[in-house]
């Protein structure tokens, strides 16, 4: 199982969605349970329903993709449509791009990754103002501002180490990117970030599991499903290297 589950996820590292066949549906590496409510209450006129509604708006353009991430273990119960499968979808990450002034790319530029784009057009969406969240088409070049002026008095983002803080649904929760990373713990805010970063949405908590939303997530608008620490807290995992969470302190 664990061969299958590595085999599958580098196909989904290995290009555009057209160049090889989708992945069939696994089963789950990990038996999920239905989420209960959120363990904090959103206002509907808030800035972080608004953020939350708009990048649950886009997983359900995209198919509703699932990943499932436990310990070791990665699985994709439900594949959804890919960001080249069609006209409509290879446009949509145009408007990504669009949001970080990379108006030439689109779906169909499935080399190029787009996770940092989708978070900017997320907040843009949500009406988040430039000042607050300056979009990127990096997540370095955003975090780098949020480890820079998270300290001042009215930070709206601060950047906390995954063993000191919990998320909370509109948080962002932040890993390295890359073949084969798989670091320690952090336990200090860094000094300065790596050029391949990831980093999604929480939209969901409910004490046990925490369900975030992100772009070019195995080609995707995918919501992962993570195993919370029995405190609670984000679990470092191979698949993910998870390090930061930047706590969305927005009305």
């Amino acid at each position: 199982m664990m061969k299958y589950l590595l085999f599958m996820f580098f196909l989904a590292l290995s290009g555009c969605g057209s160049s090889h066949k989708k992945p069939p549906a696994p089963a789950p590496a990990a038996q999920i349970v239905a989420p209960q409510q959120n363990t904090v209450e959103i206002p509907i006129d808030s800035w972080k329903y608004k953020i939350i509604d708009a990048a649950t708006d886009e997983w359900i353009f995209f198919g509703q993709q699932k990943v499932i991430i436990e310990k070791d273990d990665e699985s994709i119960p439900h594949v959804g449509a890919w960001e080249d499968d069609d006209w409509s979808h290879i446009e949509r990450v145009n408007q990504y791009w669009r949001a970080v002034g990379m108006s030439r790319l689109s779906g169909k530029d499935c080399k190029e990754p787009w996770s940092a784009a989708f978070i900017s057009w997320v907040m843009r969406e949500a009406g988040v103002p430039a000042s607050l969240f300056p979009p990127a088409p990096s997540h370095r070049d955003y975090l780098s501002h949020f480890l820079s002026v998270g300290q001042n008095p009215g930070a709206s983002f601060i950047p906390h180490t995954i063993q000191e803080y919990k998320p909370k649904p509109g948080d962002l929760i932040c890993a390295n990117r890359g073949t084969g990373y798989f670091g320690d713990v952090v336990e200090e805010l860094p000094l300065s970030l790596n050029a391949k970063l990831h980093c999604d949405i929480v939209v969901q908590t409910d004490g046990r599991f925490l369900y975030a939303i992100g772009g070019n997530v195995r080609n995707s608008v995918s919501k992962s499903i993570l195993t919370l620490s029995p405190d609670g807290f984000l679990q470092l995992t191979r698949h993910r290297p998870w390090f930061l969470i930047i706590e969305n302190r927005l009305d």
